[in-house]
């Protein structure tokens, strides 16, 4: 028999939240299969079986916390012997379906599902089945006269029960990465002086670039040609101009960051997580977007590790695949900057005294005013705006 223990999950990581155990107990596994769900504050991740054997005992329940290093189950080592095991309940019989004015006599008469025969397609409880279940059914005998009870003081005054049953609250736990993105977010309000500056930019050239080079892109790297590697490219070419904006207040300094790893806002199934691309100036097209795919892919699988989720010097976040026309994104301190993408919408411009019709968007770079000035942001976006409007600069650096 063997502990299966907590593995060491990231710098700063000391303890994790059991999540939902993918393996029950006496269920065989395979080496490498996942057998449990670990939730840091910075990702959920899967525990793989260290070897193939069955899962004899679960230590640590979902819900309850494990330090790195403490046993949460038992393994056995070996290809799994066939136990017998008890049949299988039959599956509770699903109450029959209800049509909305059926269903509405029944909560009135406080008359459950199963108590009445449908006589419609399928099943289906009919109004007129549920009046003739009631006309039917026996009175109840009359309640049995309460005595009188004693005078007592009168008592405060109650909520009345409500007559709308399904007006309920449901209360869930935060889990740990969700307090951590609240507490990121309040921290960002609390101890940053954010300012937000906007601007817009005409996509239409890149528009037209992809159409013109996305077939033969994904043939070639087989990966689609998106937005976000124009917008991590000229990101990175605006830092470089505007170094105030790849920096970070640490103790009563300002380190300048002579590299450039742009966060990736990202949405995972627990909330967003911000995944980092590692020395963004030195990737080809093909590279950024293979990476993003790839940080997109295991979010939603909850794969990323935690490592991947740390440092970064500068933001990019895309509010525009959710629908988002315009807002203010909030910090990732100690960052100083973040850029919001938003959806690209059809609007009338001027251009050349000559009014037309362009796929716009707008963009919006929040940026801490304690070490960036007004005049740096608003370069600094619109070099990114000029970039993104002639995206062949972005090829030339210039």
């Amino acid at each position: 028999m063997q502990e299966l223990k907590v593995p060491s999950v990231g710098e700063s990581i000391v303890e994790v939240e059991i999540g939902a155990w993918l393996k029950g107990e006496g269920e065989p596994f395979q080496a490498d299969e996942p057998l449990v769900e670990l939730i840091t504050d910075k990702a959920t991740l899967e525990l793989p079986a260290p070897f193939a054997g069955t899962l004899k005992q679960i230590l640590k329940a979902q819900g309850e916390t494990a330090r790195v290093g403490e046993a949460i189950a038992l393994l056995e080592e070996g290809v799994a012997q066939a136990e017998a095991r008890p049949e299988p309940r039959a599956p509770a019989q699903e109450p029959p379906l209800a049509m909305p004015a059926a269903e509405r006599v029944m909560r009135e008469a406080g008359v459950a599902p199963g108590e009445v025969r449908g006589t419609g397609l399928g099943g289906r409880i009919l109004k007129e089945d549920v009046e003739r279940y009631l006309e039917e059914r026996p009175a109840a005998p009359p309640p049995a006269p309460e005595p009188i009870p004693a005078p007592r003081p009168p008592a405060p005054p109650v909520q009345a029960p409500t007559d709308r049953p399904w007006r309920v609250d449901e209360v869930v736990p935060m889990t740990p990465l969700r307090r951590r993105i609240a507490e990121r977010l309040l921290l960002a309000r609390q101890t940053t002086a954010m300012l937000t500056t906007f601007n817009e930019a005409d996509m239409s050239q890149v528009i037209a670039l992809r159409r013109e080079l996305g077939e033969a892109f994904q043939k070639k790297y087989g990966v689609k040609l998106g937005f976000m590697s124009f917008f991590v490219k000229a990101v990175v070419q605006a830092l470089k101009e505007i170094p105030e904006l790849n920096a970070e207040i640490r103790d009563q300094a300002i380190v300048y960051h002579r590299y450039y790893d742009i966060g990736i806002a990202v949405g995972g199934g627990e909330g967003l997580v911000v995944p980092v691309l590692r020395d963004a100036d030195r990737l080809s097209f093909a590279e950024i977007e293979k990476q993003i795919a790839d940080f997109a892919e295991r979010a939603r699988t909850k794969r990323l590790r935690p490592e991947e989720l740390m440092g970064g010097t500068f933001t990019i976040t895309n509010g525009g695949i959710y629908g988002s026309l315009n807002s203010t994104p909030l910090l990732n301190p100690p960052q100083v900057g973040i850029l919001g993408m938003h959806a690209i919408q059809e609007r009338p411009v001027a251009r050349e005294g000559q009014v037309v019709v362009r796929p716009m968007m707008y963009l919006a770079l929040s940026y801490d005013h304690r070490i960036v000035d007004g005049r740096e942001a608003v370069t600094f976006l619109r070099r990114v705006k000029e970039l993104i409007e002639n995206p062949v600069r972005l090829l030339l650096e210039v």
